[in-house]
């Protein structure tokens, strides 16, 4: 048996939960999945001294924008989609059962409908022809499989016949597979595109056979359904649009990048914000953002899951932006930004808030409190309180007596909120109840107190807590 010469390296965005892939083998290289800013991807190529064959992608993504477009331009690598892809720009249609060589391996094209129609894992076979690995996009992660409600519109089908669907290419394409099989998933924990994915990043086809629950051996077409489709929260308000881009094409990183790194002066900044009405987004910390902010600025942290929650609760990708950062970190935040199809970007703040503050300009505060202080103050059952935590979170233990609105809907409950009665807000740890507090402030709401470092203070404190969960304290659907 001849030795194995090629490699496969995972590249892992942990604010996206995503996985890129970058194979060499023989003086060529092939990217799948890759994510919008390109410069990483050509360094390595650089650096090995191979060329791109060519980009695969598994699937039309809804949750980040690819760099396919950029990525082709840059090479001249073609792009390459499974069946019923149909992009607007030029791309190679793969069969199923096609195989691409790379150097000495091959990635065989296995077409698996049911996240989306188009989907499609690839299969490494390496110089012995063994099956190595399997490159599974969101039809299979580690302790999951992608979700089947995504693209009911433009599949014309149900979620339940899209996971129908599912099913049958996880049994016919995927299970068949030797244990020994490697699975690089496009997702991980923490991911929108699942609802139970591990923090692992890597598995093998035996081991899922073994312990994900939608991969039981004894398991109906029925149970499938039922299970895959059970408790699926509303996909993040960005995913159409990001859908959307990555079928019909988007303005470059570059193009993109360079209008975001623009250093507006106060002045700038202000008249901006004001001409354009551009939204505020203020990417400091939570305790940072709480001593004082721009007027009508939305916090939401770099040092979080940042991408996601601007997708999730902007949700419009056209919606004019002007930045404040941490001084430094304004190319990090515009790089997130792109990610996740922001691309009308006007600038950021030059010095951050330092400067504003400097220059006499108006301040806000939120009104935060310690959760000795809540403790102290708060009267369970009189007083109300907010808990924008996951509804898992909530059910695991939460206050008595306070109410569950999950910040992914705060457009929704905000609707709710009596302006002239105070309530007391916190979530975890203190990253998204500020996100909720910026919110609420924004649209006038102002007689809130939330408190510092969430549940995990307000645990150490005597307040009495529960795990039973009182229907009327949780939303609507």
């Amino acid at each position: 048996m001849k030795k194995l010469n090629f490699n496969v390296e995972q590249i892992y965005t942990g604010c996206l939960a995503q996985g890129a892939y970058y194979i060499t083998s023989d003086g060529e290289a092939a990217i799948i999945d890759p994510l919008r800013e390109t410069q990483p991807y050509l360094e390595r190529l650089q650096r090995d001294g191979v060329k791109l064959k060519y980009i695969f992608e598994t699937h039309f993504h809804a949750d980040f924008v690819s760099g396919h477009l950029d990525l082709s331009k840059q090479t001249n690598a073609p792009i390459v989609y499974g069946p019923n892809a149909q992009p607007t720009f030029d791309f190679i249609s793969a069969r199923d059962g096609q195989e691409f060589p790379v150097g000495n391996i091959k990635l065989k094209v296995l077409h698996t409908p049911g996240h989306t129609m188009e989907s499609a894992c690839y299969l490494l076979i390496d110089e012995n022809d063994k099956e190595h690995s399997l490159f599974s996009g969101d039809t299979l992660f580690i302790g999951d499989v992608g979700r089947p409600d995504l693209a009911q519109k433009t599949a014309a089908m149900t979620q339940e016949q899209l996971a129908a669907t599912l099913f049958q290419s996880l049994r016919i394409k995927v299970m068949s597979l030797p244990d020994d099989v490697l699975v690089y998933p496009a997702h991980g924990a923490g991911s929108a595109c699942g609802k139970n994915m591990s923090k692992e990043t890597i598995s093998t086809i035996g081991n899922q056979k073994q312990f994900n629950y939608a991969l039981r051996a004894n398991m109906t077409e029925a149970e499938f359904v039922k299970e895959v489709t059970d408790g699926l929260l509303p996909p993040p308000l960005y995913f159409g649009a990001n859908v959307a881009m990555n079928k019909t094409g988007y303005d470059s990183f570059d193009n993109v990048f360079n209008n975001g790194m623009r250093a507006l002066s106060v002045e700038e900044f202000e008249a901006a914000a004001e001409e354009t009405d551009a939204l505020i987004l203020d990417t400091r910390n939570n305790i940072d953002f709480w001593r004082g902010f721009v007027p009508q600025s939305i916090n939401i942290g770099i040092n979080g899951d940042f991408a996601p929650w601007v997708g999730a609760l902007i949700g419009d990708v056209k919606q004019a932006i002007v930045l404040v950062t941490e001084p430094g970190q304004e190319e990090e935040t515009v790089t997130r930004l792109t990610r996740v199809g922001f691309d009308n970007l006007l600038g950021h703040l030059k010095g951050g808030f330092g400067a504003w503050k400097n220059a006499g300009k108006e301040i806000e505060t939120v009104n935060r409190i310690t959760a000795t202080q809540f403790a102290n103050e708060v009267k369970i059952g009189k007083n109300k309180v907010i808990d924008v935590r996951k509804e898992s979170e909530y059910a695991a233990e939460h206050i008595e007596e306070a109410y569950s609105r999950p910040l992914g809907d705060i457009n929704n409950w905000i609707k709710e909120i009596n302006p002239s009665e105070h309530f007391y807000l916190h979530c975890a740890g203190g990253y998204r109840s500020m996100i909720a507090a910026s919110i609420l402030l924004a649209r006038g709401y102002r007689n809130f107190t939330e408190i510092e470092g969430g549940f995990k203070t307000i645990a150490d404190t005597a307040i009495p807590k529960t795990d039973f969960v009182c229907q009327s304290k949780v939303m609507k659907a």
